[in-house]
């Protein structure tokens, strides 16, 4: 079969619920060609980590680029003064554990120095409810902005189980910024519903959620997936 050129008109749903507080990635063809590669369930996981890593860096920088910044002015090279911005200082990232671990390593990339705290929920098998296992976060998180690393969003449960967990420890709803890999338009409503001014920032909307409550399109099991702990076809 011959290749077609296609446009980029984006091919995810533009998104809807949280208005302008659900920040969508530009849908380029770079990233849509990104997007092939690793939903592919033939997609050797040497493939699926390089490509992730790849859409990982553009949702860390946008994610970035909705946090404060403040006025600052250098002089340049040439003697000429130049009016810039600096990142706040007040930051902190905060994967989920397992799967959110696969953004840390992307963001620390970019800030070295920044702190990181640690929240572990797993779904109970027999309620389905998400539970509380660990949290370790920076003493003064209440005081930081904070970057919530959970690459799927289905149902909401454990991101807004870990929303709580921040608030809990004081952060502040406003800022905080969800970063989530793929996004369901069910767990985008159920995150606002309970959190309105926490910010999303996503690489795609699927379509929805099936009965089993997996992404459609989706892209299986995004840890196991990453982590090479994933069944041979094992795909959901």
């Amino acid at each position: 079969m011959s290749a077609t050129t296609t446009s980029a008109t984006a091919h995810t749903t533009t998104p809807k619920a949280g208005g302008g507080r659900v920040h969508l990635l530009p849908q380029t063809r770079q990233l849509r060609a990104l997007h092939t590669v690793i939903r592919d369930r033939t997609a050797s996981r040497e493939d699926f980590v390089h490509h992730s890593r790849r859409i990982i860096r553009l949702l860390l920088e946008h994610a970035l680029d909705q946090l404060p910044f403040e006025e600052q002015e250098v002089t340049t090279p040439s003697g000429g003064t130049y009016q810039g911005l600096k990142f706040t200082d007040k930051l902190c990232g905060v994967p989920v554990i397992r799967a959110g671990e696969s953004m840390e390593g992307e963001l620390r990339a970019l800030h070295p120095a920044l702190r990181i705290g640690k929240i572990l929920i797993q779904r109970d098998k027999q309620t389905k409810l998400p539970h509380l296992y660990y949290a370790h976060l920076p003493a003064d998180i209440a005081e930081r902005h904070v970057l919530l690393l959970e690459p799927m969003l289905a149902t909401g449960g454990s991101a807004n189980k870990a929303l709580t967990v921040l608030l809990d420890a004081g952060v502040r709803e406003e800022n905080i910024v969800l970063v989530d890999f793929l996004a369901a338009p069910e767990g985008i409503a159920a995150v606002h519903e309970a959190h309105p001014r926490v910010q999303i920032v996503t690489s795609a909307i699927e379509e929805r959620l099936n009965e089993h409550a997996f992404m459609i399109p989706g892209i299986g099991d995004f840890g196991d997936r990453f982590f090479g702990t994933a069944d041979a076809g094992a795909v959901r």
